[in-house]
């Protein structure tokens, strides 16, 4: 049978007048699950379906404009675009893969991570936009890879409703790896409102990271790799063994209304971390965990962070840096509009002594930040360690440069507010304080600030008072 779009070209060009049954009229007429376009001397027959997009073609004035069915004129332009248009109709979604179809129980007990890479996969096979759903129910799962590249797929939206339950046997799992781990793939959007539960108490005990410099890493809850064009947005992230969420090599992220949690002493639980990745914005989230709530690692450029409340918790940090040998810059950070509660710090950057590399971390802003309680508000560490005791052979590599701290106010749990402590081998250049105002918590005498390699420069109002 001649194809529907080979018959509409006979008609179009041959001038032929196209006339189509009026749906008005809809069943009443006795229409049929097929229904007759005429054209000139001949017939199409065609799906009910179908003639609902030929309709958008005819009341528009494209086969016959007004009343009567006058003649269209489209030309060989108005025949491809419309062309076009239909093409994007048939591609624009493909389906919907639902876990449950694919085996997966909910019960909590069994393991559902079969059940989850096989609807993965054929969702990843699929075309156009795609969507994977997990639906209400607990699951246990993991590790988990969902991998690309999706090649034929335009957007792929993960909806997770239900409770994730982390495999507690650590054998399943590699060194540094993800529990659930998106990687190469393009247009993805993670939603729901689901929550990622690590069920990290039963991990922390093995984790030796705090004491061992060469340490094993425990999984991370939700970890991106070589993403692109990325949204998570409603999820929750609870108890992971080691970081909720982490970013390495994305492009084009964007997280927001996100919930973490985990003890104020759990081992190494970063609520957000970011390394070698460009064009990141996080906003509008709830992060209250046992590490930094976000750290900028090495390799990061334009990273936007807004709308956080931290606590419990580290503050947000830049860094650790100049750990490792051949490490990336930071440019172009810019964090504005947070809320620090009890936090053992506000806004941090920290640098290794000793770094085996040269790098720098510059153009970076801090603004429109609000310290509750909060110890050490304002720290720049050069000579971080955060082991029991270190020994240094060497300053720290890392060069720090046009650092702004712009109205920064509140209360500080410790005597010194403000403490610019920098690299002896690199001092810092250009480090702005403007409009800083942070009180003692109890209430007593005037909160302090100390310098070391800096010649900071203030304007406005500035409490504690400048370093001398």
């Amino acid at each position: 049978m001649i194809s529907i779009l080979e018959n509409l070209h006979l008609c179009l060009f041959s001038n032929s007048i196209c006339q189509i049954p009026s749906f008005a009229h809809g069943k009443a007429a006795g229409f049929n699950s097929k229904e007759i376009i005429h054209c000139s001397n001949m017939s199409i027959d065609i799906d009910t379906k179908l003639l609902l997009v030929f309709s958008f073609f005819c009341f528009n004035g494209v086969f016959a404009g007004g009343n009567g069915g006058r003649t269209a004129d489209l030309g060989v332009e108005g025949f491809e675009q419309h062309g076009r248009w239909l093409s994007h109709y048939k591609g624009r979604s493909s389906g919907l893969f639902n876990v449950k179809k694919f085996g997966a129980r909910a019960d909590g007990l069994t393991d559902d991570s079969k059940a989850f890479r096989a609807a993965w996969k054929k969702a990843c096979q699929a075309t156009g936009e795609v969507d994977l759903v997990i639906p209400t129910g607990t699951y246990l799962v993991g590790p988990v890879k969902f991998a690309g590249p999706c090649k034929n797929v335009s957007k792929i939206t993960v909806r997770v409703k239900g409770y994730l339950k982390a495999t507690t046997n650590l054998s399943k799992y590699g060194d540094g790896a993800g529990w659930v781990e998106f990687r190469w793939v393009d247009g993805l959007t993670l939603t729901g409102g689901g929550t990622f539960d690590g069920q990290g108490a039963k991990a922390w005990p093995y984790n030796r990271c705090p004491t061992d410099f060469n340490c094993k890493l425990l999984p991370t809850n939700v970890k991106f790799l070589a993403m692109n064009k990325t949204v998570v947005r409603s999820i929750t992230s609870v108890n992971s063994k080691f970081f909720h969420i982490a970013l390495v090599e994305c492009k084009n992220f964007k997280g927001s209304k996100i919930k973490i949690s985990a003890p104020a002493d759990s081992p190494n639980t970063d609520g957000i971390h970011i390394e070698r990745s460009s064009s990141v914005h996080f906003s509008r989230s709830l992060i209250g965990t046992g590490d930094d709530c976000i750290s900028i690692g090495q390799g990061n450029s334009q990273v936007t962070i807004t709308g956080i409340s931290c606590g419990p918790g580290h503050g947000i940090s830049v860094g650790s840096l100049g750990r490792y040998k051949d490490e990336g810059d930071v440019r172009g950070l810019v964090v504005r509009d947070c809320t620090m509660t009890g936090t053992t710090n506000g806004i941090r950057i920290k640098t290794w002594a000793n770094s085996p590399g040269r790098s720098a971390a510059t153009n970076m802003t801090f603004e429109n930040i609000d310290m509750n309680n909060v110890t050490n508000p304002i720290i720049i560490n050069q000579a971080y360690c955060p082991f029991t005791s270190c020994t240094p052979k060497g300053p720290s590599q890392v060069q720090l440069s046009d650092i702004y701290f712009k109205k920064i106010k509140g209360t500080s749990s410790s005597a010194v507010a403000v403490a610019l402590e920098c690299s002896k081998g690199i001092p810092c250049q250009d480090i702005y304080l403007e409009d800083v105002h942070l009180e003692l918590a109890s209430g007593e005498k005037q909160a302090t600030s100390t310098c070391k390699n800096v010649r900071a420069k203030y304007i406005g109002t500035q409490i504690p008072p400048p370093c001398a």
